[in-house]
């Protein structure tokens, strides 16, 4: 079964949405029928954290451990049963990004299937250019963290990673990315004055195509509404809940909660007020671009 929106067109879902939305199936269904996750674990030799963890969609399914939980479930008749088990077999096929396996954590794995089946991405960033929008050069000297002669096949690579995840916005169906910037990252010269040069151009070209907002928070009002860069995704499919996404020097974290969900979304909506409009952004980016 393909994923569908309400129209009847295939929506263009990664195997990261399509774990998420067959966990949101399976946790309705088995709540329609009364089982405990508990319960539930037992039937598949599993725990309970294991069901959680297949309703949450962090988890790859098996074919047998679903088909199990429908005829739990009550779900017999092969009309019901089938399209489930399909879309077992979608989620488990790998995405593109998976020749980056070796380069990313679990964590930064389920980010990039969910980065490519949004619908709108809004982020703020307060130290660096997003890194949808960054250079390649740009990229390179964040990843090797300013020191070139530390760079290597393995940062080259995580580099192409970048590089490719920004293909996402060229897509005929690409999210919308809304994103603001404080103003302090036009002035950090990440890679030199040549490289900050070329970056001001890359988000000069950006800030014209018609998905991409992009806003520049000026210094007199910055580190009033959100401290720490973030990420929030939002999806066309109802079955997802809108994510927000935030790195720390460990990991990072994935907030569905409909209160932390409320709490960053203030915050962006403080941001877009607090800072300048996008064409007022534009003019900004075309003046630092001038003096640099």
């Amino acid at each position: 079964m393909s994923a569908e929106n309400a129209s009847g067109e295939e929506l263009n879902l990664g195997p990261t949405a399509r774990r998420m939305i067959l966990g949101s199936q399976l946790r309705h269904l088995r709540e329609d029928a009364g089982i405990t996750r508990s319960e539930a674990g037992y039937n598949i030799r599993g725990s309970e954290s294991k069901i959680s963890r297949i309703e949450l969609g962090r988890v790859g399914f098996k074919e047998r451990d679903v088909a199990d939980l429908l005829t739990m479930y009550g779900v017999t008749e092969a009309k019901e049963r089938d399209p489930i088990l399909s879309m077992v077999k979608e989620s488990n096929q790998p995405g593109w990004w998976r020749r980056y396996n070796d380069l990313m954590p679990n964590w930064f794995n389920d980010f990039v299937g969910l980065e490519e089946a949004s619908s709108r991405i809004q982020t703020w960033e307060p130290l660096y250019v997003p890194g949808l929008l960054q250079t390649e050069n740009y990229a390179r000297m964040v990843a090797c963290h300013g020191r070139p002669e530390l760079i290597t096949d393995e940062i080259e690579r995580r580099v192409a990673l970048r590089m490719r995840r920004q293909k996402v916005l060229a897509r005929p169906d690409a999210p919308r990315l809304w994103a603001v910037i404080d103003e302090s990252v036009l002035h950090r010269p990440i890679g030199g004055r040549g490289e900050l040069r070329a970056q001001l151009d890359r988000l000069i070209e950006v800030a014209s195509m018609p998905n991409i907002s992009l806003q520049v928070l000026p210094y007199e009002r910055s580190g009033y509404a959100a401290e720490c860069a973030f990420s929030l995704l939002r999806f066309a499919e109802a079955e997802l809940p809108n994510i927000v996404y935030a790195e720390h020097l460990t990991g990072a974290v994935y907030l569905e909660k409909l209160d932390e969900i409320e709490v960053y979304g203030r915050a962006l909506d403080r941001l877009a007020v607090d800072a300048e409009t996008p064409e007022r952004s534009r003019g900004i980016l075309s003046k630092r671009r001038a003096e640099v």
